[in-house]
């Protein structure tokens, strides 16, 4: 039986009318995201993580000593701390931690690597703030859960200690959109579309390599890397993209958890505030990190 809640929020995303300029989609995101509010319980502090706009957000049971760096979608174009902060701050609440979300330079005014660097930056200031490695989860979404991977291939590059593990929740780790699932999963998916994939890749990237694996993280070597857990809807067109870092991180030795949600669309996590099934993989993706962090 249909998911209710799913049927009603796809025919509610497949009625909206969709901007095509890049100012107009920031604006939409954000006010779309600051509509869900945030739970009366948590705390928000602004703070500079070396030179890169970002917030702390708490809950009371919140573990000091551990932190998630968070990483929001958005193409690399759009999505901001606004858009994000209503499940960035859950996601640390089901990880028993706080949560360190980052402003990361988008496209086209700072185009690839600038996300990257900005990552590596933030992830510097966690361990300058005495975190461990062990304690840190790194957790994104879309864009954002292709940059947990290629942030971790730039972190063991630099020669910094592994984080705990990496959450990513739909991620895009294809700059060229090859996964069949864009076409099979077309009709299905209300949220992410092929043309708009490649428009955003081609603005990210500004003429950059579109296999560097630091943007399209399936053409890095992953043996090394920590445990990954990977989140994807049945319906996405970005199928394909998790399918293809799960086979490959599982080539490389990694310890992979792939989760395929039935009927679910792109980052559901989203709208947990009125779908079930997004609270309820928060607190699965929130279990995961518990025992990353746990050494279990």
């Amino acid at each position: 039986m249909a998911d209710p809640e799913i049927v009603a929020l796809r025919a509610l995303i497949a009625g909206r009318t969709r901007a095509t300029e890049v100012a107009q989609m920031r604006r939409d995101i954000d006010a779309r995201g600051l509509n869900f509010g945030l739970a009366a319980d948590v705390t928000v502090e602004k703070v500079s993580a070396n030179g890169v706009p970002s917030e702390w957000t708490s809950t009371p049971k919140a573990d000091a000593d551990s932190a998630v760096l968070y990483l929001h979608g958005g193409g690399y174009v759009i999505g901001s701390l606004d858009s994000h902060r209503h499940v960035a701050s859950e996601v640390g609440r089901a990880a028993g931690t706080r949560t360190l979300a980052i402003d990361y330079r988008m496209a086209p005014e700072h185009p690839f690597p600038a996300a990257v660097e900005d990552s590596v930056a933030a992830y510097r200031y966690l361990l300058e703030q005495g975190i461990k490695p062990e304690k840190i989860a790194i957790v994104g979404d879309s864009a954002g859960g292709g940059l947990v991977v290629g942030a971790m291939l730039a972190i063991r590059d630099a020669g910094l200690p592994n984080a705990a593990c990496g959450w990513c929740i739909s991620p895009w780790v294809d700059m060229e959109a090859l996964g069949a699932s864009f076409v099979d999963r077309a009709a299905t998916d209300p949220t992410v579309q092929k043309p708009t994939i490649l428009m955003m890749a081609q603005t990210y990237l500004a003429g950059a390599d579109p296999k560097s694996p630091y943007a399209a993280p399936i053409y890095g070597e992953l043996r090394g890397l920590p445990p990954l857990l990977i989140q994807v809807g049945a319906a996405e067109t970005l199928l394909d993209d998790s399918l293809r870092l799960a086979r490959l991180a599982g080539m490389a030795d990694v310890v992979v958890d792939l989760q395929i949600w039935p009927e679910m669309i792109h980052v559901w996590h989203l709208f947990h505030p009125v779908l079930a099934a997004g609270r309820r993989a928060i607190v699965s993706g929130g279990s995961f990190v518990r025992n990353a962090i746990k050494g279990e």
